[in-house]
């Protein structure tokens, strides 16, 4: 069950944090492994990971944001099976002290990085078929404070991975998207070491308590659900957003 053998899958955003753990998963379920992302020594070390497990991987530096640059990158393919749009960047802060620049760089990243992967994904997959998964949030849901730019984002994230999904019906073209809460990913170490110095250990335990399950997500639990929505044995699914966020949506009150 949930062989990848063979598939032609990029996952955006592969070089670190839940983009990796799918690019690692994936890879070793069978699937040929696009590495996707704008950091290439990362990138590098997720493919000999992969390699060293036996699976088959590549390297494919490319800044999503950028439109001919990711057009060029997936010319190199005569189809394509999977995309995972992992790629995106946080940001903190209100409607009003978020500037015209940070606005712009999440929405560059988060949106436009989503919409221009799946525009150039799209003709490859109707060669076959295809599985587009988005990487949404629970901010896409909920309102969460301090989260202006990245909440938007994610919301935006949600109705695209609908309209693709509708349009897409007769092209034997799925897409979904999952919604976690936090995920102990590098982001949220660093996160916490710049803006709570000292105070790591406590910060960490009392952002794993917002989940009401007690923890955050493991990257690898993320992983499985893509792995699942991506597989032939997901083939009657499509046009959905899966929270995994250990009830935060619904049992955070």
């Amino acid at each position: 069950m949930f062989s990848l053998q063979q598939k032609i899958a990029v996952i955006t955003g592969a070089g670190s944090g839940i983009g990796k753990a799918i690019a690692l998963l994936f890879g070793k379920q069978g699937a040929h492994v696009y590495v996707t992302d704008i950091n290439k020594e990362q990138a590098d070390a997720t493919v000999q990971e992969i390699t060293n497990n036996g699976g088959t991987a590549y390297s494919m530096i490319c800044n999503v944001a950028k439109q001919k640059e990711v057009q060029e990158t997936f010319a190199a393919f005569d189809h394509l099976d999977i995309l995972v749009n992992s790629a995106g960047i946080s940001h903190i802060g209100k409607a009003e002290d978020t500037t015209e620049e940070d606005f712009d760089r999440v929405y560059n990243v988060n949106i436009k990085g989503v919409y221009n992967c799946i525009k150039a994904a799209i003709p490859l997959m109707r060669v076959k078929s295809g599985v587009i998964l988005n990487l949404a949030s629970v901010a896409s849901s909920v309102g969460l404070p301090d989260r202006f730019a990245y909440s938007m984002s994610k919301g935006a994230v949600v109705g695209m991975t609908l309209s693709v999904a509708k349009d897409y019906l007769k092209d034997n073209i799925r897409c979904n998207c999952i919604s976690p809460a936090r995920v102990h990913t590098p982001f949220v170490d660093g996160f916490l070491k710049k803006n709570y110095p000292g105070k790591e250990v406590e910060m960490f335990e009392k952002l794993s308590k917002t989940q009401p399950i007690g923890r955050m997500a493991k990257p690898e639990e993320i992983a499985f659900l893509t792995l699942y929505l991506c597989s032939d044995e997901a083939a009657f699914i499509t046009g959905n957003d899966y929270p995994i966020d250990g009830g935060f949506i619904k049992l955070n009150n």
